[in-house]
């Protein structure tokens, strides 16, 4: 959710209504998802972990061969029944995770726009000013994920999810006792449902807040979220929980 050191790299191997989606929506046989996630810093091998929880196939991918193989290889000791891999080079997937900051992540979405083609593109970054933290970098007319999805263009459909949410807690996929809340918004409602059962799957609640403009009020309430974290003291083990 806040800033990830990784250099920008590809990646590899309707509408929808506001609402809940399912908890535990029903998966058919053979519905294992082909993930990639570009950058796997803490916040990417968090997302990794609960998509192996979940039964999917994950490709971790980083320009340096021996980084990405080491995360691979870190997350294969934690699911040795899980299918994990690593890749310099983009690939076709059903699902790439953009796990890097803002200036990187819109340049992967430039640079792998052809690959990124036919699948869902999940953006989790927040655009904050880390050098002021006084303020968003993107106009107030925008956020991130629709600059994304003007950069990839229609043929992929971008969701943004995860950006209200810390590493530490997406790691197990609770907090306090309480499956995390995952916040997505977006415009196609399969793209929704996609990103919807990688999280169900994980032991993750998802929550749909509406079509992709609703990344603004997301992208100010990841905002928010990591500017209380030290006056609040904290340190990073908080999270956005809605009842019932």
């Amino acid at each position: 959710m806040g800033r990830e050191g990784l250099d920008p790299t590809s990646a590899r191997c309707p509408d929808g209504r506001p609402g809940a989606l399912p908890l535990t929506p029903a998966r058919s046989e053979g519905s294992n998802l082909q993930i990639n996630i570009v950058g796997p810093g803490n916040m990417g091998r968090a997302i990794a972990a609960r998509a192996l929880t979940g039964g999917h196939s994950v490709c971790l991918v980083h320009p340096d061969a021996d980084r990405g193989r080491a995360a691979a290889a870190e997350l294969k000791q934690r699911f040795p029944d899980g299918e994990t891999g690593s890749a310099t080079a983009a690939q076709a997937a059903d699902m790439t995770v953009l796990a890097l900051p803002y200036d990187a992540t819109l340049e992967v979405a430039g640079s792998a726009r052809a690959t990124l083609a036919g699948q869902v593109v999940v953006d989790i970054c927040n655009p904050v000013d880390f050098a002021t933290m006084d303020s968003r970098v993107t106009p107030a007319d925008t956020s991130a994920a629709e600059q994304i999805q003007q950069i990839v263009g229609t043929d992929a459909k971008v969701v943004k999810a995860f950006n209200t949410t810390f590493a530490g807690l997406l790691t197990t996929g609770e907090g306090h006792g309480f499956p995390l809340d995952v916040l997505i918004a977006g415009d196609d409602s399969a793209a929704k449902a996609k990103v919807a059962e990688l999280i169900s799957s994980g032991a993750m609640r998802p929550l749909d807040v509406g079509r992709l403009p609703r990344a603004r009020e997301l992208e100010a309430l990841g905002f928010l979220l990591i500017s209380v974290q030290q006056p609040l003291e904290l340190n990073w083990q908080s999270a956005i929980k809605i009842l019932p």
